[in-house]
């Protein structure tokens, strides 16, 4: 009992603090406020580097056991390798002095003059796990079949140039950001870079062995842990809570609860959604599926979190729902392309859909609330000028590292398994792991 009305009076002690130094109604002490807007910025940092774990144990979760270890260096090193690129170099490019709307340059190794609100360096380490997180989406669909080499040159050049020509252009005063584009915390600036960048490493790369039949009839691979992946997306949800809430850069703003709650309630539907679908068109709801629609709907309100009402967010969910298990299907039935993950569905289709809808749903602007078609065409221009950026900057660094390097394993080391034979070791050496594929 005694414990109890000591921890009561301590949290009595601690929300009467602002109120004592402050005074009731009184406005905050600018140092204050910086000093508490930064304090939840890094916080948020912290939330969004988790997603990183996520990331890895989705990936990991839905492929097979002999590639695990790989999939986990992957998602290190992304982490790794963008920290420091993108700390000398890439936030220059993203957030420098503005080069005729197309790119930054000013503020390299940390040099940048700017006030943000809140400290530089909070400010940059938020900027770096958003650049890590777009490096990442990659790692899963070009999985089990790619040379580790490549894949590192791949993450520093994307954190290198990139990913920060399209920050710059849509948030750090490039002409879409002039246009009025709205992207608040990167359906576009980050997943479907990570999207499209994915598209392209996974259709120059190939599909794995034994993935389509001689007749071209997909065959499912599947992971070798629902269970790891399940674990993913619950950190990615966990995450998005300091993806989307913290993109505000204030821990004093009136927007954090309605941001939280948009997001939510799009992960939500996309997951509802999912399982109707996949129930009625399976017979039985599929799990992976579903997990993806989870993600689908956190991707599709990412860029209008903050501008959407919460009834349209659960509008944003159900539409990533279809758009995701119809994307994933058309990508893996009719174009062929190999995605052991579903990145490509997720991320490019579902944060591009997610941005134009923007110009849709928004309370101020968007067509649906009288804001005519401007806003909706900008969100389409700006989702269209990333994706021919991205698919023709990657386009020409797969092809350089396919021509160089390699880009792909030779065909023993794919059967064997990535972990042996890039890394040396075995994520689970006291298992026997299946190494044949059954092809029908």
């Amino acid at each position: 009992m005694k414990k109890k009305f000591l921890t009561f009076s301590l949290i009595l002690v601690i929300t009467a603090i602002p109120v004592f130094i402050f005074g009731a109604g009184e406005e905050m002490a600018p140092d204050v406020k910086r000093a508490i807007d930064t304090v939840w910025t890094l916080l948020a940092a912290f939330l969004v580097f988790f997603m990183q774990a996520g990331f890895a144990m989705v990936e990991t979760g839905l492929t097979r056991a002999k590639n695990a270890s790989n999939i986990i260096m992957k998602n290190l090193m992304d982490f790794a390798i963008g920290s420091i690129v993108f700390f000398a170099v890439g936030y220059a490019f993203m957030f420098g002095t503005d080069q005729a709307g197309l790119i930054g340059f000013s503020g390299f190794l940390g040099s940048d003059t700017v006030d943000h609100g809140i400290s530089l360096e909070a400010f940059i380490i938020f900027q770096t796990v958003f650049a890590a997180t777009a490096a990442t989406i990659v790692s899963g669909a070009m999985a089990e079949r790619t040379r580790f080499i490549s894949y590192v040159i791949y993450s520093a050049v994307i954190s290198l140039i990139i990913y920060p020509v399209v920050g710059h252009w849509i948030w750090g005063g490039g002409w879409l950001s002039k246009l009025g584009m709205i992207d608040f915390a990167g359906s576009t600036v980050v997943h479907s870079v990570g999207g499209w960048a994915a598209l392209m490493g996974a259709a120059l790369l190939g599909p794995r062995i034994g993935k389509y039949n001689k007749n071209g009839k997909p065959n499912a691979i599947p992971g070798h842990s629902i269970t790891l992946a399940a674990l993913g997306v619950f950190i990615l949800w966990f995450g998005w809570f300091g993806f989307n809430p913290g993109s505000t850069l204030s821990g004093t703003s009136a927007d954090i609860g309605r941001i939280a709650m948009t997001t939510n309630l799009a992960a939500a539907a996309g997951a509802c959604t999912v399982m109707i679908i996949t129930w009625l068109r399976y017979k039985k709801p599929d799990v992976s599926m579903t997990l993806n629609g989870t993600l689908a709907g956190l991707v599709a309100i990412t860029a209008g979190c903050a501008a959407v009402s919460m009834i349209g967010s659960i509008f944003i969910g159900i539409i990533a729902g279809f758009v995701v298990v119809f994307g994933i299907e058309f990508i893996d039935k009719v174009l062929k392309i190999d995605d052991p993950v579903g990145a490509i569905g997720v991320h490019g289709l579902c944060g591009s859909t997610g941005t134009i809808l923007v110009g849709l749903f928004a309370t101020n602007g968007g067509l649906f609330y009288g804001g005519g078609l401007h806003l909706l065409g900008v969100q389409v221009l700006g989702v269209a000028a990333v994706a021919v950026w991205v698919l023709s900057t990657t386009f020409i660094l797969f092809s350089v590292l396919k021509a160089t390097v390699g880009l792909r394993v030779d065909k023993e080391h794919e059967e064997s398994g990535l972990d042996l034979n890039e890394h040396g070791t075995q994520a689970y050496a006291d298992f026997q792991i299946k190494t044949d594929i059954t092809v029908y």
